[in-house]
C-alpha cells in the first residue's frame, strides 16, 4: 500500500540508448501505463555514435503525454517522477538558450581512443581506478567532455566562463524539467571525474584532464526532492535519479550485499551490491555507486559492463536483414539444434569487462559451409550468454561470493532460448521477475521513497515477485567445451586495431 493518501501513482522517465519511455506505476510496482518512442542512431564514421539531445527531449515530452493520456491521468495524479538514463552519454549545451553545441556523444562512442592512449601512456590504464573505480577507457564521460571542449570551436572558453553546461542524459532532462543543473551520485560515478570516497568532483582529476569546474553539475543523492517540474509534468516533484543499471539493481530489490542482477538490453550489465564501502576489483570489473537514498550512506556495487548484447540483434536486423524484427531471432535460432561450432564475438567498440581491450573488433569464428543463418542467429544470442559468464566468473573471483541464482531483466529476457542457455552456461538458475521493466521501476521507487509514497525499502522487497525460473540442464563437460571455444574466439578478436 501507498504511504500517503495523496496522488495514486508514480512516474518514471526511462531514457535509453535506442528509445525513451514513460511508465506509470502503482503502489504494488505494477505498470499502469507505458509509452515508448525510438530516436535516431547517428553514426558519422566507424566507431562514432551520436544522439540528437533535442530529439530526445521532444520524445520525452511525447511519451509522457501519451502514457498519461492512455490511462486518462493528469500530472496531478502523480506523487513524484523519477529519471533513469543511459549512462556516460555526454552533452554540452548553452546555459541561456538551451541549445546543444554538438550532438550527444553516446557511451559506446570510441572517438576518444587517442586521448585514452595518451593518458594511459603517461600513467597506465588504472591510474584513476583507485579514486574512481574505473579504468581509462572510451566508455566514460570525462574524456568525451574533454573531446567536446577541444573540438567544438569556442567551447572551452565558454565552459570556463560558465556559459556552457555539461551533463549526462539525466542532467539534460532534469534541467529541461526543473531548470536545475544537477546529477546524482550514480551518474556522476560514471564520468571518471568523481571521487568514490568523497562523492564530490575530484579537483586533481579535473586538473589532469583539463576539465573546467564551472560547467559541471551539482552532485545529489539518488532519492530526494530536487524540485517541481514544469511543462508536461507541471507541479510534479522530480525526486529520483539513477543511472539505468543502478536503477535496475534497485528495482530488482538487490538491497543486501552479495545480491546481483543482470540487465539484458542494448548492452549487458551485471551489478552486485557490495554494501557501504567501495570494493576494488582485481578482475576487470568496475567499482561504482549502487545508489544513495537521501542522507543515508551510499551503497556501492561491482559492475561488469558488456557493450553489445541486444545491439547485436539490431545489427542482424538492420545491417544484414536476416530478421525483420528482434522477436524473430528466437525462432530462427531454434531452427537448429546447436550453434554448429559458430561463435560471434561482438567487439564492435572493443571489449569491455573483464578484458578492457579497445583494440578488439567483432569477428565470426568457426564458419564452414554447413553453417546457416540459423547457426548465425544462435551464435548471436549465445554471445550475450558467454559474455555474461565471463563477467560472473570475474565477480565471483572478486567478491568471493558464489551466486546461487541470477536475477535478470531487460528487453532480451522474453527470449526463452537465451535464458535457458544462460542458465545452462552458468550452472545456476536464472530468474525473471514479474515486472521486467525494473530499470524504470527502480527510478520510480527512488522518487516514491523521497516523497513518502513508499515508506521503506521493505515495501520494495515485498513488491518483488518471480515470474519464471530457468534451471540448468547442461552437463559440465559440454559447458566447459562451449566456453573453451568461446575463449578461443575472443582471443582471435583481440589486437585487431593497431
Amino acid at each position: 500500500m501507498s504511504g500517503s493518501e495523496g496522488p495514486g501513482y508514480v512516474g518514471a522517465i526511462d531514457q535509453g540508448t535506442t528509445s525513451t519511455r514513460f511508465i506509470v506505476f502503482d503502489a504494488g510496482g505494477g505498470i499502469v501505463s507505458l509509452a515508448q518512442k525510438e530516436h535516431a542512431q547517428i553514426m558519422p564514421q566507424p566507431g562514432w555514435v551520436e544522439h540528437d539531445p533535442v530529439e530526445i527531449w521532444c520524445n520525452t515530452c511525447d511519451v509522457i503525454g501519451a502514457a498519461l493520456a492512455k490511462a486518462e491521468l493528469t500530472p496531478a495524479d502523480l506523487a513524484a517522477v523519477g529519471i533513469t538514463n543511459q549512462r556516460e552519454t555526454t552533452l554540452l549545451w548553452d546555459k541561456v538558450s538551451g541549445e546543444p553545441v554538438h550532438n550527444a556523444l553516446v557511451w559506446m562512442d570510441t572517438r576518444t581512443e587517442a586521448l585514452v592512449a595518451r593518458f594511459e601512456a603517461e600513467g597506465g590504464q588504472d591510474r584513476l581506478r583507485g579514486r574512481t573505480g574505473l579504468p581509462l577507457a572510451t566508455y566514460f564521460s570525462g574524456l568525451k567532455l574533454r573531446w567536446l571542449l577541444d573540438q567544438v570551436p569556442g567551447a572551452r572558453a565558454r565552459a570556463e566562463a560558465g556559459e556552457l553546461l555539461f551533463g549526462t542524459i539525466d542532467t539534460w532532462l532534469a534541467w529541461q524539467l526543473t531548470g536545475q543543473h544537477i546529477t546524482d551520485v550514480t551518474n556522476a560515478s560514471r564520468t571518471q571525474l568523481m571521487n568514490l570516497a568523497t562523492l564530490e568532483w575530484d579537483e586533481e582529476i579535473l586538473a589532469l584532464l583539463d576539465i573546467p569546474r564551472a560547467c559541471l553539475p551539482q552532485i545529489r543523492s539518488s532519492s530526494e526532492v530536487y524540485g517541481a517540474c514544469t511543462g508536461v509534468l507541471e507541479g510534479v516533484p522530480l525526486a529520483g535519479i539513477l543511472g539505468d543499471q543502478q536503477a535496475a539493481l534497485f528495482g530488482q530489490a538487490c538491497l543486501s550485499p552479495g545480491e546481483a542482477k543482470n540487465t539484458y538490453g542494448t548492452g549487458c550489465f551485471m551489478l552486485m551490491n557490495t554494501g557501504t564501502q567501495p570494493f576494488p576489483s582485481s578482475h576487470g570489473l568496475l567499482t561504482t555507486l549502487g545508489y544513495k537514498l537521501g542522507d543515508a550512506p551510499a551503497v556501492y556495487a561491482l559492475e561488469g559492463s558488456i557493450s553489445i548484447a541486444g545491439a547485436l540483434v539490431q545489427w542482424l536486423r538492420d545491417n544484414l536483414g536476416l530478421i525483420e524484427n528482434a522477436a524473430q531471432i528466437e525462432a530462427l535460432a531454434a531452427s537448429v539444434e546447436d550453434n554448429g561450432d559458430v561463435y560471434f564475438v561482438p567487439a564492435f567498440s572493443g571489449l569491455y569487462a573483464p578484458h578492457w581491450d579497445a583494440s578488439a573488433r567483432g569477428i565470426v569464428a568457426g564458419l564452414t559451409r554447413f553453417a546457416s543463418k540459423g547457426h548465425l542467429a544462435r551464435a548471436v544470442l549465445e554471445a550475450t550468454a558467454f559474455q555474461t559468464r565471463e563477467v560472473l566468473d570475474a565477480m565471483t573471483s572478486d567478491s568471493g561470493v558464489a551466486i546461487t541464482e541470477l536475477r535478470c531483466d531487460g528487453g532480451m529476457v522474453v527470449n526463452e532460448l537465451l535464458m535457458q542457455f544462460q542458465a545452462d552456461l552458468l550452472g545456476v538458475p536464472v530468474v525473471r521477475p514479474k515486472v521486467i521493466e525494473t530499470t524504470a521501476l527502480g527510478a520510480a521507487y527512488a522518487a516514491g521513497l523521497a516523497v513518502g509514497y513508499w515508506n521503506s525499502t521493505d515495501q520494495i522487497r515485498a513488491n518483488w515477485g518471480e515470474d519464471k525460473r530457468w534451471i540448468p540442464g547442461m552437463d559440465k563437460d559440454r559447458r566447459a567445451a562451449l566456453y573453451g571455444k568461446w575463449n578461443k574466439a575472443v582471443a582471435r578478436s583481440r589486437d585487431w586495431v593497431d
